[in-house]
């Protein structure tokens, strides 16, 4: 995972919070909220631009410098304002990877379906934003007692679109276990090939992680 620049709509507990993490992992970050008191946040060393605007202005995106951010996380605590945000970040400045907090889980399912990354409240954390802004990284979810198995979450690469999901699977090394598809986990995935915004769950031996993400990664024969 190399640099890129991120904007972050909402400077509170998660949105600050962020900014700080990516800050010291060397990214470029810029924050941008209505409320100037919220970037009392940040520690005085922050050096991520703080922009006070709102996450739906062009010119306050502008600033942020949204047309080249290579992600953006709505983390407002208003559920109409991130996924505003989130259109317009993905359908006027073509974000590739974009994040909406969302309050009500029953409209997390419709923008879910929409190809907006959602997150209920109910399940919130930092991590979860940091999997979406990261779609090609292998998030650990658990590890088992020998550090020789684990358990990882990786969003489905552009290249496995269409093809069988049971083929993601190198017997020995790594098994794909479940699949969640529009914020439903599913089991039952042997006859389904990938879709835009499927999440896979591996089981992988510790030492077969390099190959897995070769393979994900990698052309599909």
């Amino acid at each position: 995972m190399g640099w890129v620049h991120i904007v972050i709509v909402g400077c509170g507990r998660v949105g600050s919070g962020l900014g700080i993490e990516l800050v010291e992992q060397g990214h470029s970050v810029a924050i941008i909220d209505r409320n100037p008191k919220a970037f009392r946040r940040l520690p005085p060393d922050w050096t991520g631009q703080k922009i006070v605007g709102s996450g739906f202005d062009r010119d306050d995106l502008d600033l942020a410098r949204a047309g080249s951010a290579d992600s953006l996380a709505a983390v407002t605590s208003g559920d109409n304002s991130n996924i505003l945000t989130a259109r317009i970040a993905r359908e006027t400045y073509n974000i590739p990877n974009v994040v909406a907090r969302i309050y009500d889980p029953r409209r997390a399912q419709i923008y879910l379906r929409l190809g907006i990354p959602t997150v209920a409240t109910v399940s919130w954390t930092i991590d979860q934003v940091r999997r979406g802004l990261f779609p090609s990284s292998l998030s650990t979810d658990w590890i088992d007692a020998t550090g020789s198995m684990t358990l990882v979450e990786r969003r489905l690469p552009d290249g496995w679109a269409g093809r069988k999901l049971s083929d993601l699977s190198v017997a020995g090394q790594f098994t794909l276990t479940a699949v969640t598809r529009s914020g439903v986990p599913r089991l039952d995935f042997q006859e389904l090939v990938g879709q835009d915004g499927d999440i896979l769950h591996f089981m992988a031996m510790e030492r077969a992680m390099p190959a897995l993400h070769l393979h994900l990664e990698g052309s599909p024969e």
